[in-house]
């Protein structure tokens, strides 16, 4: 039995991807101990794992992007916040380490301190990534924007232009932070975010091929195992089961951002297309979103959101990852309204493989919403290809699967060192 440590953001849209795999190396025999936000420890208690909050001056730095007001300004504001988050993560990560005895680790890759730590550490070590990787490669747009990948002569001056100006921008807030902690550890400094998510080990990609553009190569630290779906497992709502129309499912983020936009143009719009509205506001409560509630509409703050979408025929998100592959993997095709972070990214790829619809979040209004998601309706076959993709990724099981290659990459490489230590002695 292995002793793991899992070390997650204070973001449940983070947490949630890891837990299944967590949950499965529990059931190998492992002693699995998750640091998380104040507001989870317990949530994961009850699960059966062992788990310790982070550091609350780490929750105490908010992800304020949504103030941003334009794209460029959200990117900073992020990179802010985890660089801020990275000073505390260095000795929360250490002093996580100590209590696990840990003899692997497993890291959020949003935390650049407990990154720098478990470099530095000498442990066999992964990072976990539960949204598309912002890594660049020949052909792939700059992340952020949502470019659509082309070939034509404009298309690669615009993505020249703008990757140098984001790449510029990320580099400028996010490195001095990166390397402060890294330099506290006696670690080289690093000049790209590039270099950044290079340095894992692995990387444990929670999504599959068919939904990324195509790259000549991959890095070898990467292992796609699909979406982590894990969720919690309440029961069934009882006024589930009475609703007769076909249900879209609407969500709002968990994270602050201003997306209530999205329930009010749904609870306009669908209805009269037939649609029974079931919505989550996330991270507002369904009275600030100052929605009117009817026969055919029907706003919680959450709902687990397998039993609606086990009986949805259309999930309308603000593009997410988590939400966005949870409806593909019940085949349920997607109206993506990004309103920020990666969700541009998201809406683009669902668009490109033909699993769902994009929709402007400025252009936003019941008609369009409405017009959107008729076209979606009629895209469930290639959500179902994509349901059969992750089921085939492993998931759970392969995320489990790349920490024990680790645990014993790392034992075969110990008895190695052993033999020729002995053998140098014996000469």
């Amino acid at each position: 039995m292995s002793s793991i440590l899992v070390y997650a953001s204070p973001a449940r849209g983070h947490l949630f991807p890891v837990l299944g795999g967590a949950l499965e190396l529990r059931r190998r025999g492992h002693d699995v101990r998750v640091r998380t936000c104040a507001s989870d420890v317990q949530l994961v208690r009850d699960l059966g794992l062992q788990a310790d909050s982070i550091d609350p001056r780490i929750e105490e730095r908010e992800l304020d992007d949504w103030q941003a007001r334009t794209p460029l300004q959200a990117v900073e504001r992020a990179m802010a916040a985890f660089s801020d988050r990275a000073e505390f993560e260095v000795d929360d990560m250490r002093n996580a380490i100590s209590e696990a005895s840990a003899d692997v680790l497993v890291v959020d890759t949003n935390t650049w301190g407990a990154q720098a730590v478990a470099e530095a550490s000498g442990l066999p070590w992964a990072v976990f990534q539960p949204y598309f990787t912002p890594l660049p490669a020949p052909g792939i747009p700059p992340f952020g924007p949502g470019f659509a990948p082309s070939s034509s002569p404009l298309a690669r001056v615009r993505d020249r232009v703008v990757g140098r100006l984001v790449a510029a921008k990320v580099a400028k807030t996010a490195l001095p932070g990166i390397n402060a902690s890294r330099r506290r550890l006696e670690l080289a400094p690093l000049d790209t975010m590039h270099q950044l998510l290079l340095r894992p080990p692995r990387v444990i990609y929670f999504t599959v091929r068919a939904l990324e553009y195509p790259r000549l190569q991959w890095p070898q630290s990467y292992r796609f195992v699909g979406p982590g779906l894990w969720g919690p497992r309440d029961g069934e709502p009882e006024w589930l089961s009475a609703i007769e129309r076909p249900i879209a499912l609407v969500t709002c983020s968990t994270e602050r951002q201003n997306d209530q936009a999205l329930l009010k143009s749904a609870v306009l719009g669908l209805p009269p297309q037939g649609l029974s509205v079931v919505g989550t506001s996330g991270a507002t409560s369904p009275d600030e979103a100052d929605l009117e509630q009817s026969r055919h509409v029907r706003v919680e703050r959450f709902v687990p959101h397998d039993h609606v979408l086990s009986r949805a025929e259309v999930a309308v998100c603000h593009g997410g990852m988590g939400i966005t592959q949870r409806a593909l993997a019940h085949g349920v095709p997607v109206v993506v309204v990004p309103f920020g972070r990666d969700q541009f990214e998201v809406g683009r790829r669902i668009e490109k493989v033909g699993a769902g619809v994009m929709v402007s979040s400025k252009k936003l209004t019941p008609t369009r919403l409405a017009a959107a998601v008729r076209r979606a309706r009629d895209l469930a076959p290639n959500a179902a290809y994509l349901a059969a993709a992750f089921r085939q990724a492993g998931g759970d099981h392969a995320a489990a699967g790349v920490v024990e290659q680790l645990l014993r990459d790392n034992s075969q490489s110990a008895s190695a060192d052993h033999r020729d230590n002995r053998s140098a002695e014996s000469n």
